[in-house]
């Protein structure tokens, strides 16, 4: 189904608009096209579906699975649920608040907070027609056993003692739950609105990310990446994570990057931890959890995230040798 895009893109580029085959601008825009096409279809498809999901897994019922559970389960339990549920970071806040609410340990909530924006579902599927299946596998597996280790060791080194006072001083039934439609049209509805609020969000984000793949496509030589992003280098993951950190995306818009930076022979790992970096740990994201978090918890909340990142870059560029 996914070569439908490619021909749409061939089509457009070399037919309609008339520019040469093999030129860096018809590398460029054909890239655009192709991404633009395949990522908005696939982006509007996968919501929907986790939309309909979402009107049955809502924030609360996925407090009362996690409630009371040992804490070790409680760990996995929040990793799991956190990387099939289409939270994104604006959800943070009201999250975080609601599950400490319900007597959540903040560790677990933390271990979902981890797993949620690193394992997104659109981001997921076109991860897979990027990378591969076995490596988007590794990568999901990694996702939840960062965000398992993450929810631990909140809990091992008492970070809840970071958490703001008025959280704790939160009543439960103070925070207002949503009510949904629970038949079938209602459900379906919902979903849509999912679509439309989720896509009018981070559209731009998605245009810009594909605007620079397809800029890193048609104009960066492979020689400067071998040069410098090399898993010779060692220093390139670490890097890469400290790039992703002034910047901002969904998981989506990173992947047109990550595809660019693939092709022109970025060693996978590299790749892959600056999209975790500009996903869960860019200043933005840190700027929304400040408001439930003190500083010193985000200090550690990054540090933790930022070492485990630089790890799993190595391990994928050890593993793809």
């Amino acid at each position: 189904m996914l070569e439908s895009f490619t021909w749409l893109a061939s089509w457009l580029t070399y037919d309609v608009f008339g520019i040469e085959t093999g030129t860096k601008l018809g590398n460029s825009i054909h890239f655009f096209i192709e991404d633009t096409s395949k990522i908005f279809f696939l982006l509007t498809l996968i919501i929907f579906v986790m939309g309909l999901f979402r009107s049955i897994l809502s924030p609360e019922k996925i407090r009362t699975y996690i409630e009371g559970k040992p804490k070790t389960v409680s760990y996995f339990l929040a990793v799991s649920l956190g990387a099939v549920t289409p939270f994104c970071s604006c959800s943070s806040v009201p999250l975080f608040i609601g599950f400490v609410e319900a007597g959540i340990p903040v560790g677990a909530t933390m271990a979902f907070l981890i797993a949620s924006p690193m394992i997104n579902e659109v981001a997921v599927v076109i991860l897979g027609t990027v990378i591969g299946w076995e490596l988007t596998l590794i990568y999901i597996i990694t996702g939840l056993l960062v965000g398992m280790f993450g929810g631990w060791a909140t809990d091992y080194f008492k970070m809840d003692r970071y958490v703001e006072d008025y959280v704790w001083k939160i009543k439960t039934g103070q925070v207002i739950q949503p009510t949904y439609d629970t038949t079938l049209i209602g459900r379906i509805l919902f979903a849509w609105g999912e679509v439309k609020e989720i896509v009018g969000r981070i559209w731009t984000y998605v245009f810009l990310g594909i605007a620079i793949g397809a800029a890193l496509h048609g104009y960066v030589p492979t020689g400067f990446f071998a040069e410098y992003a090399s898993a010779d280098n060692w220093f390139a993951v670490p890097l890469a994570v400290v790039s992703g950190i002034p910047l901002y995306s969904n998981a989506t818009g990173v992947i047109p990057v990550v595809e660019a930076l693939l092709g022109k022979g970025v060693p996978i790992g590299t790749v892959i931890v600056l999209m975790m970096s500009v996903v869960a740990i860019s200043i933005p994201e840190f700027v929304i959890l400040r408001k439930v978090i003190r500083i010193q918890g985000l200090v550690y909340f990054a540090s933790f995230l930022a070492i485990a990142f630089i790890f799993v870059g190595y391990l994928f560029n050890a593993l793809a040798m």
